[in-house]
């Protein structure tokens, strides 16, 4: 049993280390300086392996204009990576999945500000709600349910 957490343990923390090295995703993050759950969710992607470049803006409009964020369909802050739009709150786990099967489309979104979501933690609650894959055309599906 001992020795079947450790083989569990050491696979994570080389799957987390191979992550984190040289060449992994940089994510662009324009967001208000002054939004404290913007600041969280940063760190929760820099604890998941991202290299974040945080960009403090008062125009945060002009970014999910130029990313294609559907209307309707935003958040406080926009990020984008490896040509990925990363709109809210979005989890670090779907970003890597994202990435992983680097469909044509233009990113994610977690439209609004959902309570339990990475940046909006309040105790063990979460608010359900969806990351919803946004296509090409500016449609949207479900991409992970929460």
């Amino acid at each position: 049993m001992k020795t079947s957490i450790l083989k569990i343990l050491l696979v994570g923390g080389i799957a987390t280390a191979a992550w984190a090295g040289p060449g992994a995703p940089v994510v662009d993050v324009y967001k208000s300086p002054s939004c404290g759950c913007c600041n969280k969710w940063v760190d929760h992607l820099k604890a998941n392996g991202f290299t974040v470049r945080a960009h403090d803006t008062n125009d945060v409009a002009q970014h999910k204009q130029r990313l294609g964020v559907p209307p309707g369909k935003t958040s406080c802050h926009t990020a984008e990576v490896n040509g990925y739009l990363v709109e809210g709150h979005v989890p670090a786990r779907e970003i890597k999945r994202l990435l992983q099967e680097k469909p044509k489309a233009r990113g994610l979104v977690v439209p609004d500000m959902p309570m339990g979501s990475p940046g909006m933690e309040v105790g063990h609650y979460m608010q359900p709600h969806d990351v919803l894959l946004v296509r090409q055309d500016g449609s949207t599906q479900t991409y992970a349910r929460y």
